[in-house]
């Protein structure tokens, strides 16, 4: 009797260990299960705010460099009429010829602030960069921009307009454009200092704003064929309207 338990009890304990390597197998297969799919999920979503993120550097980095070009523009053209004033200062016959071209050097600077607006009012823009030095200089960049309007372009085009420089001598040469040049040169070197730092710290390249550059473009170009689109439908549809009401008025309706 007792010979003949012993392979029962053998039986037995094989079974409990061959259930308990099954359970062993199901729980490490579902465990990796596991991992795998949130290890997949944070790698996409990694990923994906990367991608956010060097938009969002891409997008202000250009919108300064867009700047910068208006800028620059414009400290050439306040730099070129301060010349133009001791020219004429110098030989006051050539007031007549270059008293317009005084006139067309304002340093104007128009541009739009989406992009401003879309970074510094967003927190949750400002944390998908996660850069806070990058944030602070952009910030710092954007106050400078609207110091140089206020300060420069708007305050000339304000004395312009009050004092015409261009109608005679005295107005022209009275016409104070030092403090403007100085002011506009610093704004300037400041901004141009903001710039490049941006661009070192988020690692862009000239080659990255050109491709960023032809991207937009492009882009733009494909809003002014939708535009045309709906200017040329808009124009059908009021030349068939137009012909409708003609022809009401020759078969004298109301």
């Amino acid at each position: 009797m007792t010979k003949q338990s012993q392979p029962t009890k053998k039986h037995s304990s094989d079974g409990e260990m061959s259930s308990t390597k099954q359970f062993l197998l199901s729980l490490l297969a579902t465990t990796i299960s596991i991992a795998l799919t949130f290890g997949t999920a944070a790698i996409i979503d990694h990923n994906k705010q990367k991608k956010e993120k060097r938009e969002i550097v891409m997008m202000v980095i250009y919108d300064m460099y867009n700047t910068l070009e208006l800028i620059e523009k414009a400290d050439n053209n306040v730099c070129r009429a301060l010349q133009i004033q001791k020219q004429i200062a110098d030989d006051t016959t050539l007031f007549d010829s270059l008293k317009y071209q005084f006139v067309y050097l304002t340093p104007v600077v128009n541009y739009t602030e989406t992009t401003e607006k879309i970074f510094s009012s967003n927190i949750e823009t400002i944390n998908t960069v996660g850069n806070v030095l990058f944030t602070e200089n952009v910030a710092g960049f954007y106050q400078e921009r609207n110091l140089y309007k206020t300060m420069v372009s708007d305050s000339s085009t304000i004395r312009f307009s009050h004092e015409m420089p261009y109608r005679n001598l005295k107005a022209l040469l009275d016409f104070g454009y030092c403090f403007d040049v100085i002011l506009s040169h610093e704004i300037l070197m400041d901004m141009q200092h903001t710039y490049a730092q941006c661009k070192q710290m988020m690692n862009v390249s000239d080659k990255d704003i050109e491709a960023y550059r032809e991207e937009r473009m492009k882009l733009d170009e494909e809003m002014n064929e939708k535009r045309k689109s709906k200017e040329s439908f808009r124009v059908s549809v009021l030349k068939i309207q137009s012909e409708i009401d003609a022809a009401k008025r020759k078969l004298h309706l109301k």
